[in-house]
């Protein structure tokens, strides 16, 4: 029981981090209508600047995060501004391109960090808890406290605030907010603003719980987006509760089936994709092709 208890707080910590990322897609996806393919990749460079920062220049565990979003921010710009032209014009072409952006960032890590990655040690050096006999890692507090404010930031913001409004009426309908004053270009760049700083967060925050590598791109990006899917794509709630469950089905499945984890977790999830194939929550987006 008391391992099951443990594998399950795992889970949800790692399963924090797959929010994190899902959130990321499902902001792009609702506003545009564009999945963005290197949102992985962004996530590995955001866990590459984070770990540089805290290595290497001995900075605070928080000074090298905010370091990372700014400049996974600036990235996100990069990436909506190539492809704006694009907007409403090729919509398939736009997608290509967010591949080829993924691209250009794994080689570009390669070349600036190399092949080999790293281990990140963890910034909290106390000891585990001890709850009853249940034995929870003072990291993994960190991570659910520090993705739980981020998510309350999110809400607080989309709710709460005129660009948050603004993004909204555009990923209800563009042209209608088109007409009622609102910069569509302006909120689709904030929401790449926004998903890159989310992936830099994400990136940052697994980098102690895994190993750095060009490669994890492509592993968190793919559970990232399994988990956007499994609550709705493009709803902000469901990318939660999805990436959350991503992350204690891998966590059991890593305890139980080792090596073909991850065969356990995809086939889980088609299961469930099969018999809702829009998600928990339903898919939420507004066509611009």
């Amino acid at each position: 029981m008391q391992l099951t208890i443990q594998t399950f707080i795992g889970g949800v910590s790692l399963g924090a981090v797959y929010a994190l990322v899902a959130m990321g897609f499902s902001l792009v996806y609702r506003t545009m209508g564009l999945v963005n393919f290197a949102h992985g990749n962004v996530v590995m460079v955001g866990a590459y600047l984070v770990s540089t920062f805290y290595l290497s220049t001995q900075v605070p565990f928080a000074v090298a995060m905010v370091v990372a979003i700014a400049v996974t921010g600036l990235i996100g710009v990069i990436i909506e501004r190539a492809l704006r032209p694009l907007e409403n014009k090729d919509f398939d072409l736009m997608l290509i391109g967010t591949i080829g952006f993924g691209i250009v960032l794994e080689a570009l890590a390669i070349l600036i960090w190399g092949a080999t990655g790293r281990a990140v040690p963890s910034p909290v050096a106390t000891q585990p808890l001890d709850v009853f006999g249940i034995r929870i890692r003072t990291y993994d507090i960190m991570v659910l406290g520090i993705a739980a404010a981020a998510t309350l930031l999110l809400m607080a913001f989309l709710q709460r605030t005129k660009r948050g409004a603004a993004m909204q009426a555009v990923a209800m309908d563009h042209e209608a907010a088109t007409a009622v004053g609102v910069h569509v270009g302006r909120s689709n760049a904030i929401a790449f603003v926004i998903g890159a700083g989310l992936a830099a967060l994400a990136g940052g925050l697994v980098g102690p719980m895994l190993y750095v590598s060009p490669a994890m791109g492509g592993t968190l990006g793919i559970k990232g987006f399994a988990g956007a899917i499994l609550g709705g794509f493009g709803n902000i709630p469901g990318a939660i509760l999805g990436g959350l469950a991503i992350g204690i089905l891998d966590s059991f499945s890593a305890g139980h089936f080792q090596g073909y984890s991850d065969l356990v977790t995809f086939v889980v999830f088609t299961a469930i994709i099969m018999i809702r194939p829009t998600g928990i929550f339903g898919e939420t987006t507004v066509n611009r092709a």
